[in-house]
């Protein structure tokens, strides 16, 4: 392939990529302050509001940047077409791979830098907004005690743990722990006024009442003013970060998705952001290369508009799956890695097919009305 032409595709690719995107990023920070601004008041609120859709753009940038990879792809191998550049590359025998690798190439490096954005801006950005919105327009959302509320609640093997203040490094306060018989009959409650952590799985109760239940009905009551017990329970076990694991970063995530997983918290939001954290990005080269298939198909009609309308109809399909598969793990129907992969994969098969179905086909016979000047 020709290093000028190669040169030539990816700078259109790109021009087209920054127009779309800014076209897309002004179009959906424009609605977004459209529908609430209502509630932007206060001395300071214009100020206030230019920071905070400061960093809704930030946050907006790694939403809409697949979309419009995607978009761009089909809208620059149609201008092409338009151009009747086509019929010129066809009497040069240049193949499909004159778009599929230079806009291919452009695709990947920018969903891998979408990799990196988010996992040092967005995770910086996203807090940010929830500040300023609850804290300078006192907006609170109807997720934020889903994500923002302490944990108290811990299970760990046959022991079930109530903090209901503290934390694990300077120790819970009013503490209750209950253990379970395997047909999850109560068969101790242990009531403390302080519970710190000594080392390892071990921990320290102060001023503590237990109480244990007998299978005859009989319960004893015991009052200590320290016991020391290993609750097979370290603990980073207990330190459940608050927060939309969108808004944490990769080592965050993993550790939290281990946490959970040992104090019987569901982790399922978590696993699929880690997931997402590459899935959602590098969806976007197969959703282009489905565009650029789409595209060059054989008597295709139409140009900028048909490539529009194609590409809002894939990116409508991989947000639709999206939703689709983030609701069954929600629900634990689906694995969160499949639900992460599985949209990519599809847009792949699809890619696939359709490069398949051009080999040894004429796809760069056009009418003679494009070849036109």
């Amino acid at each position: 392939m020709s290093g000028t032409l190669f040169r030539y595709v990816a700078r259109t690719y790109l021009v087209l990529l920054a127009g779309i995107f800014g076209a897309l990023l002004a179009i959906f920070l424009v609605a977004d302050f459209v529908d609430r601004a209502k509630s932007y008041s206060g001395p300071n609120w214009i100020s206030d509001v230019a920071e905070l859709y400061g960093y809704k753009a930030l946050l907006a940038t790694h939403q809409l940047a697949p979309a419009a990879l995607l978009l761009s792809a089909g809208t620059a191998v149609s201008l092409v077409r338009k151009r009747g550049e086509l019929t010129a590359m066809s009497s040069l025998a240049f193949g499909p791979s004159t778009f599929y690798l230079p806009i291919g190439l452009c695709a990947l490096v920018v969903a891998a830098g979408l990799v990196v954005f988010d996992e040092y801006v967005v995770v910086m950005a996203g807090p940010k907004v929830d500040e300023i919105t609850t804290q300078r327009f006192n907006r609170w959302g109807t997720d934020w005690a889903l994500y923002f509320v302490p944990q108290k609640w811990f299970r760990r093997g046959d022991r079930v743990f109530y903090m209901r203040s503290g934390n694990p490094d300077r120790g819970f306060e009013n503490v209750t722990i209950l253990r379970l018989t395997p047909d999850f009959r109560l068969a101790e409650r242990i009531d403390a006024q302080h519970m710190y952590h000594r080392s390892d799985t071990h921990w320290t109760l102060r001023n503590v009442v237990t109480r244990r239940f007998a299978e005859d009905g009989e319960t004893t009551v015991e009052h200590s003013d320290r016991v020391e017990d290993d609750f097979n329970a370290t603990a980073s076990d207990f330190r459940i970060l608050p927060g939309r694991p969108e808004q944490m970063d990769f080592a965050e995530l993993r550790e939290q998705i281990r946490a959970r997983n040992r104090v019987g918290l569901p982790s399922g939001r978590f696993a699929l952001a880690l997931h997402n954290r590459f899935a959602y990005p590098f969806a976007a080269v197969p959703a282009v290369f489905v565009t650029i298939g789409l595209a060059l198909r054989l008597g295709r009609k139409g140009h900028l508009t048909a490539a529009l309308l194609e590409g809002l109809l894939i990116v409508m399909g991989l947000w639709g799956m999206m939703v689709v598969f983030r609701t069954l793990v929600l629900a634990q129907h689906l694995s969160p890695a499949i639900a992460a992969w599985a949209p990519a994969a599809s847009l792949t098969i699809c890619a696939l097919s359709l490069w398949l179905g051009q080999q040894g086909k004429p796809i760069w016979r056009q009418r003679s009305v494009e070849a036109a000047p």
